[in-house]
């Protein structure tokens, strides 16, 4: 689908030389002199170089549309995650560096929505947070207490991250998948 350089918006994904670009950055600039364009930040959906571009508001961009469909997570062996079709029930195979960072936070029967695009797979989405069990937690410095202080911590999985001083080992906490950031203690 076509659009012009006035309707990039962030989080789209365009066609620009022969390459998928997601929008970073965006910014409109109306200088004095001449014709208004867009100043642009744009990201390559392989291999996560950058690019920054203009574009002129009447000139034409390719705005690309992604398949998305829900997948359950059913077992990693090594470096490659099986995944199921939750429609159709079809199996495929993704290997952990088309997933990045948030691989560390897939869950056995975890339902992700994956991303595609004319059948090549650009990436995976977990859901925003997984409860984890903390299993192992430094002890509270004394005389930290009056200011909003946070210790050490890690999960079942290995992921390090830090906690308030009430979280000891044992306690299930709600982390954010996007960041590796701790929510909330789990209910």
């Amino acid at each position: 689908m076509k659009i012009g350089g006035n309707e990039l918006r962030l989080g789209m994904l365009i066609d620009h030389n022969g390459k998928l670009w997601t929008v970073c950055k965006l910014q409109h600039v109306k200088p004095g002199k001449g014709g208004a364009f867009v100043q642009a930040e744009l990201k390559d959906i392989k291999n996560g170089t950058k690019l920054n571009e203009r574009f002129r508001s009447d000139e034409a961009l390719e705005r690309v549309s992604l398949e998305e469909d829900e997948y359950q997570l059913l077992y990693r062996d090594g470096n490659v995650f099986t995944f199921m079709n939750a429609s159709t029930f079809d199996q495929i195979q993704i290997n952990e560096d088309v997933i990045g960072e948030s691989a560390r936070f897939l869950q056995d029967n975890m339902m992700v929505t994956i991303t595609s695009h004319e059948g090549e797979i650009i990436g995976v989405v977990l859901p925003d947070t997984v409860v984890m069990t903390v299993v192992e937690a430094d002890a509270v410095v004394k005389g930290q207490t009056a200011t909003a202080s946070y210790k050490p911590a890690v999960l079942e999985n290995g992921v390090r991250i830090l906690v308030p001083p009430h979280i000891d080992a044992g306690t299930k906490v709600v982390v954010n998948t996007s960041d590796g950031s701790y929510v909330e203690k789990a209910k």
